[in-house]
């Protein structure tokens, strides 16, 4: 499975991470339905720091078809609110 960090390029990841991007991300759902900017901040660093933790970095030369975005890290809290809603980034 391929993820893009926006900003930062993409990481190959094995889809046994899947169940626990998903449950990172829907904490991070909650968490903008109920405006808390400095939860939120730290669970979408969760999110990110589980990427560079568990993916391989793709070499930036190479582009391939990315199975979930992330956006930027310097995503605010009214950004968010339009992206992790619902299923959030990660359906399911």
């Amino acid at each position: 499975m391929i993820v893009r960090l926006m900003g930062e390029g993409q990481y190959e990841i094995d889809k046994k991470h899947l169940d626990e991007m998903n449950r990172i991300d829907n904490n991070i759902v909650k968490l903008v339905t109920k405006g808390d900017d400095r939860a939120y901040k730290s669970e979408f660093k969760k999110l990110t720091d589980y990427v560079h933790r568990n993916g391989k970095k793709i070499p930036d030369n190479v582009l391939k078809p990315s199975d979930i975005i992330i956006p930027p890290a310097d995503l605010t809290l009214d950004e968010a609110r339009e992206i992790f809603k619902g299923d959030g980034l990660i359906p399911g």
